[in-house]
């Protein structure tokens, strides 16, 4: 394929925050354009929001159905190639499957759906449509991440004993959704984020960066989630004991209420021979201990690292890379995978380094269960994948 990768997108309209992203992302490599969009479900906004894109006014459409029928109708050299879903979780559903069923790619910021039983639907309708899905479960995207779970992989560390992972913040350590603040409006309502307030939000991302570092699958959990903040509908602050498939034990914790913290993402892995520890906050830098040798200090960009680490990179040693650039690791692998798909050749293991239908369904039933335990007085609950 001579050409650049083309998508359209749901949602991510004037006021939002993550569209802006997403679409900084995807133009990071130079690989992928944005050709349309239905920004908001407010026709008129939709289309003011493609015109600050500068978008030709065609292809700006009043609702993701239009977007998706009109695209369809379009000759194969004009039409999007992929489908990117920016929109509250409630809206997650909707249009990845029309997009899945009139033959488009899906790209679908996390988590999955609204609920397991509509991640279950979408897995059989992803199948069914012989289409790629993909979900931006972004933090997977960092260089040493990959170096983590390369490591883990060959075994470097010996069989995993204890994960911890935790994901504070404090951004809704008041009823900031009261202030007609957008991002916490819809974040706290249930009827748009579904079961579960923080857990759905970041401790999904925990959870996901659990299982993609260390290559296991949490199979039950016993967890402890609370509304602290007076008069919100949804958990702000959870904790989570976790136990993996391999017999490994986990804690998990998240927290939007944890007063001065900001995207404080942060995990260790401790095995049989060694272990790693990484913070989001300094993503360039991963300790590496060992049960008989000095603790290491491993950095981004440097020759030592391996070939996915080196493949997330675009920088010398020292230039920061950060969550934009991960980000845009999704995106870029994504459409790698989609050119290898036209173009009728087998993918390179980068191009399938990113998060898909399978992840989303053990976000969703990882929610589920959460929430579930809590209401049992955090009873060891199972993962209902």
């Amino acid at each position: 394929m001579s050409r650049k990768i083309r998508y359209g997108m749901v949602g991510g309209g004037r006021g939002a925050f993550i569209g802006g992203v997403h679409r900084i992302a995807a133009n990071m490599d130079g690989q992928i354009e944005l050709v349309c969009g239905a920004f908001s479900s407010d026709p008129q906004k939709s289309k003011d929001s493609g015109a600050d894109l500068y978008l030709p006014a065609e292809r700006c459409y009043g609702s993701f159905e239009e977007m998706i029928q009109k695209e369809a109708a379009l000759p194969a050299d004009k039409r999007m190639d992929f489908v990117s879903i920016v929109t509250p979780n409630h809206m997650h559903f909707p249009p990845a499957k029309a997009a899945l069923e009139a033959g488009f790619h899906v790209l679908s910021d996390k988590p999955a759906t609204f609920d397991l039983e509509e991640s279950k639907a979408l897995l059989d309708i992803v199948k069914k449509s012989g289409k790629l899905y993909g979900l931006t479960h972004n933090y997977t995207g960092y260089p040493l991440v990959k170096e983590a779970r390369d490591m883990i992989k060959a075994g470097k560390l010996g069989k995993i004993r204890k994960v911890v992972v935790e994901y504070p913040q404090g951004w809704l350590a008041t009823k900031l959704e009261d202030s007609g603040q957008k991002q916490a409006g819809w974040r706290t309502d249930p009827k748009r984020s579904g079961a579960a307030g923080c857990i759905g939000d970041i401790g999904t991302h925990a959870e996901n960066l659990a299982e993609y570092i260390t290559g296991l699958h949490i199979k039950e959990l016993a967890a402890d989630i609370t509304a602290f903040v007076e008069g919100r509908a949804l958990d702000d602050d959870g904790n989570v004991l976790l136990r993996f498939d391999n017999g490994a034990k986990g804690v998990l914790h998240a927290s939007q209420i944890s007063v001065g913290e900001e995207n404080n993402l942060n995990i260790r892995v401790y095995g049989e021979k060694g272990g790693i520890e990484w913070h989001q906050n300094e993503p360039n830098t991963m300790l590496v201990k060992w049960l008989d040798q000095p603790m290491q200090v491993y950095r981004t960009a440097n020759g030592y690292l391996g070939k996915n680490a080196a493949a997330a990179t675009r920088t010398p040693p020292a230039h920061p890379e950060g969550y934009l650039e991960a980000f845009a690791n999704i995106y870029k692998n994504f459409a790698s995978h989609i050119r290898a798909v036209n173009a009728g050749t087998t993918p390179d293991e980068v191009a399938l380094d990113y998060p898909k239908i399978e992840d989303g369904v053990r976000g969703m039933a990882f929610i589920e269960a959460v929430v579930k335990s809590s209401q049992a007085n955090a009873a060891w609950t199972k993962l209902e994948v």
